[in-house]
């Protein structure tokens, strides 16, 4: 005989599905049989095989030992880094600081430990989310490059993924950017334009002042916000979101990135002085996520700050 009371994570299952998923040597012929015949009970009461469990239930199987076997689960995002920078969260979306060097999903080397496998890991352990009971997976908006650090948006239902993407894709969440460069800008702020050529093979991109084939117009607007010697603090706002758009756009007008080893004069250095620490919800319609609507999140204990601030940009 065995007792299982029902978790969160398993509420909203029919008996038989939750039985099957739970004990793996129980014939199916046989638990359907014992349904019947009152040897699996929920509550102590008669149940159905169809019959929906609720949190807080107690199911009995009054059956032998040999076919009351757990089945052990395993999930790749329980070996996840247990580490998160969690800036808000509701019960639609949660924003997340990434820190540099960690991937949003998984690549070919690092399948276990990356933002979205935190992700699931901190839901699943919360009780808000299993890969059992739900058919939507927990989902990052957007994404960041592995060597740049900043605030990500995941997704924890269908609908809040659904409406973030495409106020990303309309330019109704404002994204801002911290980056340290080579030199001292011309202007105090400026809003400079050009074209993006990107290359999927070789994963670079050309940046050029007229349009070539295949171009895109990009859009990139600076602020000096502080600068000393051979080096710029800079708030961005991307007002265009392409590929490297910031690192490319930044060193065409010959004010690379420190530390950036692809589009700069750093080379073998990859983490890049770059920085995605504000964000502003600029909706323009009603809908499910309207209470987040003018609302400013920014990212807190910036390593990039310390370090210009400690003129280590020499």
């Amino acid at each position: 005989m065995k007792s299982v009371t029902i978790n969160n994570k398993d509420e909203g299952q029919r008996v038989d599905r939750f039985i099957m998923k739970t004990f793996d040597r129980l014939p199916k012929s046989l638990m359907f049989k014992e349904i019947r015949k009152k040897n699996i009970k929920v509550n102590r009461k008669r149940c159905t095989a169809e019959q929906i469990l609720n949190e807080g239930d107690v199911l009995d199987l009054y059956l032998g030992d040999d076919v009351l076997h757990i089945k052990e689960k395993y999930y790749d995002f329980l070996k996840a880094s247990s580490e998160l920078d969690i800036i808000y969260e509701d019960n639609n979306i949660i924003l997340l600081n990434k820190k540099a060097g960690i991937l949003c999903h998984p690549d070919g080397k690092d399948y276990t430990d990356n933002l979205v496998a935190r992700l699931k890991k901190y839901l699943y352990e919360k009780g808000e989310w299993s890969p059992d009971t739900s058919s939507f997976t927990p989902s990052l908006a957007n994404r960041i490059d592995r060597n740049t650090g900043g605030i990500v948006i995941g997704a924890k239902n269908s609908q809040a993924l659904k409406l973030i993407n495409d106020k990303i894709k309309n330019r109704e969440i404002e994204k801002y950017y911290l980056t340290v460069v080579h030199g001292k800008m011309p202007k105090k702020s400026e809003v400079l334009t050009a074209y993006l050529t990107k290359d999927e093979k070789e994963n670079m991109v050309t940046v050029t002042d007229s349009q070539t084939p295949g171009s895109k117009q990009i859009i990139t607007q600076y602020t000096v916000l502080d600068y000393y010697e051979d080096a710029s603090l800079l708030e961005i706002h991307l007002m265009t979101g392409r590929t490297h758009q910031i690192r490319a756009h930044l060193a065409h007008i010959g004010h690379p990135l420190y530390g950036d080893g692809k589009y700069g004069i750093d080379k073998g250095r990859y983490r890049q002085a770059l920085y995605s620490y504000k964000l502003k919800f600029n909706f323009k319609d009603e809908n499910a996520l309207s209470y987040l609507n003018t609302k400013v999140f920014q990212a807190k204990n910036i390593k990039l700050l310390d370090e210009f601030k400690e003129r280590k940009f020499i």
